[in-house]
């Protein structure tokens, strides 16, 4: 571990908040560890801790939502980083959010910028599962790049489950 920690402590990545549903719950979680990684076609790549709940109403959904959050979102950040659905509690009673018009994740309204991608598949890294998403569904970005809330803004939180 301390071999991988040397580098990733000066990295101070976005923050991501993903959702899904799997028809009949829906869940959403902090996510840090995403990318984008490939061009044509495009596709993107999110990984779900095994221990989140979220994972387990993602391996049976079609599609995920991806959202990036401003640096000023961080009640949002913490509701979705800090706080389990594990216990009943409804994360989405908290939040605005809809249905998308293509694919079946819960959207939050007031992301700065989001997607819904189609889960093309899975890869098995560890602690953390990788799900393949292609996008279908993207909600416009505002006219000018708002400051995105990085790692660095929530470490400080207290994860609702241990990776």
């Amino acid at each position: 571990m301390e071999e991988l920690d040397a580098f990733t402590r000066v990295l101070d990545y976005p923050m991501y908040v993903v959702t899904a549903t799997d028809g009949d719950e829906r869940a959403g979680c902090l996510v840090g560890f995403a990318s984008q990684c490939s061009i044509d076609p495009p596709r993107f790549m999110v990984w779900l801790s095994v221990a989140n709940r979220t994972y387990r109403v993602a391996r049976n959904a079609s599609h995920l939502a991806v959202h990036a959050l401003r640096n000023d979102q961080k009640r949002t950040a913490e509701l979705f980083g800090s706080r389990t659905g594990d216990d009943g509690f409804d994360k989405f009673e908290h939040v605005d959010w809809r249905r998308p018009d293509r694919g079946t994740a819960p959207v939050l309204q007031d992301a700065c910028a989001w997607f819904v991608g189609r889960i093309e598949g899975h890869v098995d890294g560890g602690d953390h599962v990788g799900f393949l998403l292609s996008p279908v569904e993207h909600g416009p970005p505002g006219p000018v790049r708002p400051p995105l809330l990085r790692f660095g803004d929530v470490q400080d939180l207290t994860p609702g489950h241990p990776a």
